[in-house]
């Protein structure tokens, strides 16, 4: 993980030294804004590497941005980028392109060699993650590019959830998980190119990455629904959109069945609140974690830790 920001830098220097060594150098845009407001300008950015692809975090005070044919010339990045706004938002315009604007946890898709013109909404500025895939790691044989200019993903179709879903376990993902990225990776740039059109849904390659997506999505419904002791494949089926066998499948290719997932997570959320609610009972415990009796869960922690709750919290205290 790489970070830095204009803290290190002199007040007077701090906006030249961003448009030239970090909008430049590092994201290959121009970057503008006028002369009197460059003293209390504030930028700051994270990149850390899944495997060939990056991600990017990226918070600043208001400046227009533009990529130009210069700037592609001479930071060419041949890359699929996936971006998410936090909070705020941002207008999005260029030549080739229709003007949109995305608020708040909205998603946009491009290829990075495109030029485009983008400034934020609002006076809090920048604050935006990206991350870009090299397309020569996920670009279908005759595929190209070139035309997919920026364009925000539409809340409505059924992929935003999947890709959604992609993007937080690689966001959620620490340092010593990076190289296990790669599948999620690819299925994240893949869901992409299906929602753009550049990637036919039936082909080998897009069923892949959507048993990726909704697997993610699958094991993110069930620690939604976990207090729930009703929680069924059916359940989360229904969720997903998808069949219950189709759900088994998924779990099939994975080391843990939907039922042993289930009691895994439901285990790991219980350790938590053994450690960090001292005052919840040990039947509170079970029941918040949609054990179906508090017998179940004596069992069924026994033979994960070898002690009983009571002796794990005492442990662990």
């Amino acid at each position: 993980m790489h970070t830095w920001s204009t803290d290190q830098v002199d007040p007077k220097d701090r906006f030249d030294y961003w448009r030239e060594v970090r909008a430049k150098g590092l994201f290959g845009v121009t970057a503008e804004l006028e002369a009197d407001r460059r003293r209390d300008f504030f930028g700051e950015f994270s990149l850390r590497k899944l495997g060939d692809a990056g991600l990017v975090e990226l918070r600043a005070s208001p400046y227009r941005v533009e990529r130009r044919t210069g700037d592609i010339a001479d930071a060419a990045s041949n890359s699929l980028c996936i971006y998410q706004q936090l909070g705020g938002g941002g207008w999005f315009g260029g030549a080739r392109l229709d003007e949109f604007s995305v608020r708040d946890g909205m998603f946009a898709t491009s290829y990075s060699d495109l030029p485009y013109r983008t400034v934020p909404l609002h006076d809090d500025g920048f604050h935006l993650r990206i991350i870009k895939v090299p397309v020569a790691n996920i670009v279908p044989s005759g595929a190209e590019l070139g035309e997919l200019v920026p364009r925000p993903l539409q809340d409505e179709t059924a992929l935003r959830a999947l890709l959604e879903s992609c993007f937080r376990d690689l966001i959620e993902s620490n340092d010593a998980a990076t190289a296990g990225t790669a599948p999620t990776v690819q299925a994240l740039a893949h869901i992409a190119l299906i929602e753009r059109g550049i990637m036919r849904p039936k082909s080998r390659l897009a069923q892949q990455a959507l048993r990726t997506a909704h697997l993610s999505l699958a094991r993110r419904l069930i620690r939604r629904h976990l207090a729930r002791a009703a929680l069924s494949p059916t359940l989360i089926a229904g969720l997903l959109g998808i069949s219950v066998r189709h759900l088994h499948i998924l779990f099939e290719e994975t080391e843990m069945s939907f039922s042993e997932t289930v009691t895994a997570l439901r285990l790991e959320q219980s350790r938590r609140l053994l450690r960090e609610q001292p005052r919840q009972t040990i039947a509170e415990v079970a029941f918040a974690c949609g054990f179906e009796s508090l017998a179940t869960f004596y069992r069924l922690f026994n033979a994960s830790e070898s002690m009983t709750p009571g002796d794990y919290r005492a442990q662990t205290a």
